[in-house]
């Protein structure tokens, strides 16, 4: 799926990878899979980063079968591709897919949070509060990576407290999805749009259920107009070698 020229992690004139101690358990597909994400979530792995297998599995001192099954799941969430006779990359998505993906969370979110809104205890709000401050920091810091991931966690959040599974696992390829794109299009500064995920919870803990709806549109539109901007500065990024990502 790459659109872009595929990066290779900067190979050879590095320090050996600093392996775990022999006494700590190798890590297992699910927190091989989990690590790869969070580096791409916090654009320490950029789109186009190639995902070697030889090198994961020196990183992680496990098996290349192993790191094999783990990027084969990231390939099936479409966060890596898989290119013939080349490798797996980080996914690049083209604008088109781009404006596919924000079609289908305007289809889905909107009434994903109707269930929410009609439903939620006060436990669960206490819990959507928590993570606000948690973005708040973000911002005050002016901490990128952390303002993409924790966005992203927010509307995880309230997939999952929608109660459907199959919505929370599309949401998760979804969301996803879209901090690629923002990593690619747009500015991780205006992907929390500031004052919307609270208007949001207000809703929500009001039990606003058509008022929470048009603010998820709204929300949403705001999000994808970064999209539309289309920063191309990721084309001036490089990542840094694998060994680098997973081992500082």
């Amino acid at each position: 799926m790459p659109n872009r020229a595929p990066r290779t992690a900067s190979p050879t004139t590095r320090k050996p990878a600093k392996h775990a101690p022999a006494s700590a358990a190798a890590p297992s597909t699910d927190q091989i899979y989990a690590r790869i994400l969070t580096a791409i979530l916090e654009r320490r792995l950029l789109p186009g980063t190639q995902l070697i297998e030889e090198r994961l599995a020196n990183i992680f001192d496990v098996s290349r079968t192993k790191v094999r099954e783990a990027i084969g799941r990231l390939v099936h969430d479409y966060i890596a591709t898989n290119i013939p006779n080349r490798g797996a990359f980080v996914s690049s998505p083209s604008v088109e897919q781009a404006r596919e993906v924000f079609d289908a969370r305007r289809l889905i979110e909107p009434a994903l949070v109707r269930i929410v809104a009609a439903k939620a205890t006060p436990k669960q709000v206490a819990v959507l509060r928590a993570h606000l401050k948690r973005e708040d920091a973000a911002r005050q810091s002016a901490d990128a990576r952390n303002i993409v991931s924790l966005s992203g966690e927010f509307h995880f959040l309230l997939a999952d407290m929608a109660g459907n599974s199959f919505l929370s696992r599309t949401m998760r390829e979804l969301e996803t999805l879209t901090a690629l794109v923002i990593i690619l299009f747009g500015s991780s500064d205006s992907f929390i749009c500031p004052g919307e995920h609270p208007a949001l919870v207000d809703a929500i803990e009001a039990g606003g259920k058509n008022r929470a709806a048009k603010l998820m549109l709204q929300h949403l539109e705001h999000v994808e107009h970064v999209e539309r901007a289309i920063d191309l500065r990721a084309d001036d990024e490089t990542s840094a070698s694998l060994e680098e990502v997973f081992t500082r």
